[in-house]
């Protein structure tokens, strides 16, 4: 199911328009102390709590950092961002202060096109690209631009002979981070899937499975050696969600709702959902305008028409598919279980309201919507594309 796409390896689903984002959102803890990712820490050293988990999905945002030559202090950023706030008619992308930014271009990713942008700096040393939306996000939709940027940041690459260091604190998103050409790893602190570009740059994807952020130190070295290319694609860029909202278990039923963006070009896109996923009620919405689109039968699966033809490597259709399925979902005995194969990057699992989570085989994050219903929230690390998963409750 992974497409080839915008740098390399994007593929699927964007956001939850309608819903809250996961571990992203960990509510604040008691206030005073100090800030740290997941949480604050009191004056005397001792963890005071964050709130409860609230949030559906993480990891929205994909970022990629290209570390150019050794000396330059400089790294190339293609930063893919979005925003789901009906009527917003502009995408701030802010950064840190110290991260000098130039080579800036941004494009809108539906049609590939240039949009405009202006590029502010604070008097505080932060910068602010603002790039204006070619329409207002739509109710239901979602606006978004794909950022190209250049930082310089001395702090951040360093240089000790033929050695080199990269250390910064990358918030909880999706991220890759690729070496200069000659360069080989040393070390890495962070797990993470690693391939190598036709280039034969190194590459290494990865994300927090939490959602907290990423603090990275990396540590290469100039090398001789000639890499292959080898055949994997950037799980991580790779942008489906799945959401699996539980109804009354005697019922068998459960509303999906999947997003991505799919980067095949054409006039049309295929509904791979359906390869694993019976669904019935189906509707597809294009996510950039809200609007629903006509589905067509191909064979023994299902394409809808693009109001946008893909024609080049900067455009991505962004759909949302929803339905009701009914597969591995019963109640056994009293007990809520969904058992069932899963796709993607990215799952959750809302249970229906009163039942308690009593197992889940799989690693998971656990949490509650706003709502009071408790949902699993899974996050595979692993280059297989599927996984099964078994969840039972009680109420």
């Amino acid at each position: 199911m992974t497409r080839p796409s915008l740098f390399g390896g994007l593929a699927l689903l964007g956001v939850l328009v309608c819903g809250p984002v996961l571990l992203s959102g960990q509510g604040r803890g008691a206030q005073g102390g100090t800030a740290f990712p997941g949480g604050r820490m009191s004056d005397d050293g001792s963890l005071l709590p964050a709130g409860p988990s609230t949030g559906l999905f993480s990891q929205e945002a994909y970022t990629q950092y290209a570390l150019l030559e050794p000396g330059s202090e400089a790294f190339a950023i293609t930063y893919l961002l979005e925003s789901a706030r009906a009527g917003a008619t502009e995408i701030t992308n802010a950064t840190r202060a110290g991260s000098e930014g130039t080579d800036i271009s941004v494009f809108d990713p539906r049609t590939g096109q240039p949009v405009k942008f202006t590029y502010d700096v604070g008097a505080n040393g932060e910068h602010a690209i603002r790039a204006t939306l070619p329409f207002p996000v739509p109710e239901g939709g979602v606006g978004r631009v794909l950022i190209y940027k250049t930082y310089k940041d001395a702090r951040t690459y360093q240089v000790n002979g033929d050695n080199i260091v990269w250390v910064r604190s990358l918030s909880g998103y999706r991220l890759g981070v690729v070496l200069p050409k000659g360069y080989a790893f040393v070390s890495s602190n962070i797990a993470a899937q690693m391939s190598t570009l036709p280039d034969g740059r190194l590459k290494l994807a990865f994300a927090s499975p939490s959602g907290g952020a990423n603090n990275l130190t990396i540590h290469a070295k100039k090398t001789t050696a000639a890499f292959t290319p080898s055949p994997y694609t950037d799980m991580f860029f790779d942008d489906i969600k799945t959401l699996y909202d539980l109804g009354a278990p005697e019922t068998g039923k459960f509303n999906v709702e999947q997003t991505y963006s799919d980067p095949r070009k054409g006039t049309a896109a295929r509904l791979d959902v359906l390869d694993y996923l019976a669904l019935s009620d189906l509707k597809v919405v294009d996510l950039d305008t809200a609007k629903e689109l006509p589905q067509v039968k191909s064979g023994k699966g299902m394409t809808v028409t693009l109001g946008v033809p893909i024609t080049n490597d900067k455009q991505t259709a962004h759909l949302k598919v929803t339905g009701v399925g009914s597969d591995g979902y019963s109640l056994v005995k009293g007990e809520l279980v969904f058992d069932r194969e899963l796709h993607g990057l990215r799952n959750t699992i809302v249970l229906p309201a009163g039942y308690e989570v009593s197992a889940v085989s799989q690693s998971s994050t656990i949490g509650r919507t706003r709502e009071g219903r408790a949902f699993v929230a899974l996050i595979n690390l692993n280059a297989e594309n599927q996984y099964k998963v078994t969840i039972r409750a009680r109420k």
